[in-house]
């Protein structure tokens, strides 16, 4: 068999480039002089994550920590670390989970027990991948498909070669023989001395061996983010712009959500220490604050002073759908029917882990018509659900202060056995589109962030690799083909 190291040890010997010494091969094939068996080997190499794993593998730590019993709302863990072992826990049978006055109480299983005094599988895997590759033929199939849901692992492919020379090949290298010189390119000078004549050109094999390629491309990020916005494109929309700073006023106000609504708290909210914004046209500000105040004599409204200070702040946008809001204020009856969609980027203050982020994008949008229902919001959201790659989808009531009705829209995660709410949507009430559209008319809007849809789409764990500098990843990263 001939692997890299036996390739060397030729080239060393012949003193000859390896690659001359793999075309050498490949000519003695094509004139039947040799015959090359291959066969490619399959490899698992740990990652990073694989080593982190090793060091603390999230459902030891909670099983460490929830000794025969305990409430998980008494964990003193961090949530990246439950979030993660719960899947795991649960699917192997390793804890039992059920609720108790209100709350959810965490149980060993007997077979969880056994964990705290031996190694899990997993865990031998990994020791076993520390400082060398393990073929895949000698790994158990269901251990190593854990880690590679777990991006604990990589892939990696070896071909191994065999030469053997054939019976013709063997007489000529008894008797001595001479292979005419080649050259793989012609150069002037050979052509002006007629030497060409005498030299055979070598001929291309398709299968030799070449250094891998990682060619110039988009940010998988922004690949998935283009993709997005070819799905809006192509059913009509029109693309909603706008800036990332923007008055409470426009972020809350203007989407009839209440001065003291939490959402709009320091912890929820970023804003622009110490500075004020402009307010929209005098008569549009009266209309949202009559609407807060009294309900602009079509609702109760919220019923308190609306502050206009309050609305002056300026706020990093804690989602796109202030954008809708903005668009809907400049539409007039002849503008209509309308579809608008947004793609851009959010802040919110949230605490980092492997689900959450400070920053993340959003996908907004609205449909702008008489005759539009929620029979066609739900058509949208599962026409773009369908195209983001998921299938099984299903639709449940929710609350938001500025639609009515409001639904989610969830995909099931087949991996974690789960389903995951990914949009929130619903119709604007009409306390958002009287003031913003001067009358009562039907707005479909949806605002779904697609970290996770992201994350599903390209294996990953943890959603800060969407920005990690690591340069391997992204050459390695496979194009979004949805």
């Amino acid at each position: 068999m001939l692997d890299a190291s036996e390739l060397e040890r030729v080239a060393k010997k012949a003193k000859l480039e390896e690659v001359a010494v793999m075309r050498s091969f490949l000519l003695l094939e094509q004139e039947g002089l040799a015959k090359i068996d291959e066969m490619v080997e399959k490899f698992a190499e740990i990652t990073e994550e694989g080593r982190k794993l090793l060091e603390s593998l999230p459902e030891r730590v909670v099983l460490e920590n929830i000794g025969e019993g305990i409430y998980l709302e008494d964990l003193n863990l961090p949530d990246y670390v439950i979030n993660i072992a719960m899947g795991w826990l649960t699917k192997k049978k390793w804890i039992v989970v059920e609720k108790k006055e209100g709350k959810t109480l965490l149980h060993p299983t007997p077979e969880g027990l056994k964990i705290l005094s031996q190694k899990t599988e997993e865990e031998i895997a990994l020791e076993r991948l520390k400082d060398k590759m393990v073929a895949l033929s000698d790994m158990k199939n269901e251990i190593l498909e854990n880690l590679k849901r777990r991006q604990a692992v990589r892939i990696l492919e070896k071909t191994k070669r065999s030469i053997t020379l054939s019976e013709k090949g063997r007489l000529l290298a008894e008797n001595g023989f001479v292979l005419r010189e080649e050259i793989s390119s012609l150069t002037p000078s050979l052509i002006a001395s007629q030497e060409w004549k005498n030299i055979d050109l070598k001929r291309f094999d398709i299968r030799a061996d070449v250094a891998p390629i990682s060619p110039g491309k988009r940010h998988f990020e922004n690949q998935a983010i283009e993709y997005i916005r070819r799905i809006w494109l192509e059913l009509g929309f029109e693309e909603m712009q706008g800036p990332i700073v923007n008055t409470a006023f426009w972020n809350f106000d203007a989407l009839f959500t209440p001065q003291d609504h939490p959402a709009r708290e320091l912890q929820d909210t970023f804003y622009v220490r110490g500075k004020r914004g402009d307010l929209p046209d005098k008569s549009l500000v009266r209309r949202v604050s009559e609407m807060h105040e009294r309900g602009g004599g079509i609702a109760d409204g919220w019923g308190y002073e609306w502050d206009e200070e309050e609305a002056r702040k300026l706020v990093p946008r804690p989602h796109t759908t202030v954008l809708s809001a903005r668009t809907l204020a400049s539409l007039t009856r002849k503008d209509l029917p309308k579809k608008f969609f947004s793609v851009g980027k959010c802040f919110r203050n949230e605490q980092i882990d492997w689900n959450h982020l400070a920053e993340f994008y959003q996908t907004d949008g609205i449909v702008v018509s008489e005759n539009v229902n929620f029979r066609h919001l739900l058509g949208y959201l599962e026409r773009f659900l369908n195209k983001m790659g998921h299938k099984k989808i299903r639709f449940r009531p929710a609350y938001f202060p500025y639609t009515e009705p409001s639904v989610e829209a969830e995909v099931y995660n087949e991996e974690r056995g789960v389903w995951m709410e990914l949009v929130g949507a619903g119709i604007f009430r009409p306390e958002v589109t009287v003031p913003l559209l001067g009358h009562d008319i039907p707005v479909l809007a949806w605002g779904p962030g697609f970290g996770r849809i992201i994350m599903e789409y390209y294996g990953l764990t943890d959603i800060r690799d969407l920005y990690r500098n690591d340069i391997e990843q992204l050459r390695t990263m496979k194009l979004w083909r949805w």
